[in-house]
């Protein structure tokens, strides 16, 4: 199984743009923000189609085509950026129903939901304790290493 990467791939994007504006540019490229990271650019607009959903980025068409935020990096949470690309429970009960004859397969999806529960609070709380901002000011902080 291999960990989920999209919030990451978000909040890379988001700052990057954030950043790209205050350095005075009106918009981002989605090409400019997937050669930051490293991927293609399909992936980036794809996601960002998801953030304009959720009203954390505009688009413009045409000449001068991009992308921008629309609201400022401190008001925009990591909940929000999860909220917009994770819409989906973190965690997933079995697809089938487990045996009800068998104590495990009777008891496991009650005892499961409860804890997986404890950890969704947890994980929106921690989340929406974080802004863009904040996100931007460590990646900013973060010492450079040599290629």
């Amino acid at each position: 199984m291999s960990a989920n990467s999209r919030l990451t791939l978000a909040a890379h994007a988001l700052a990057w743009i954030g950043l790209y504006q205050r350095q005075g540019h009106e918009v981002a490229t989605s090409e400019g923000i997937a050669a930051s990271a490293n991927t293609n650019p399909v992936v980036i607009r794809r996601l960002l189609g998801e953030l304009r959903k959720a009203g954390l980025v505009e688009s413009r068409r045409g000449a001068g085509a991009g992308w921008s935020l629309a609201r400022e990096l401190g008001s925009i949470t990591l909940l929000d950026v999860y909220e917009a690309v994770e819409p989906g429970p973190l965690f997933a009960m079995h697809r089938t129903t487990p045996d009800q004859g068998c104590v495990v397969g009777h008891g496991i999806q009650p005892a499961m939901r409860d804890i997986y529960q404890d950890i969704e609070e947890t994980l929106r709380r921690e989340l929406a304790g974080v802004t863009l901002e904040k996100v931007l000011s460590d990646v900013l902080a973060a010492p450079r290493q040599a290629p």
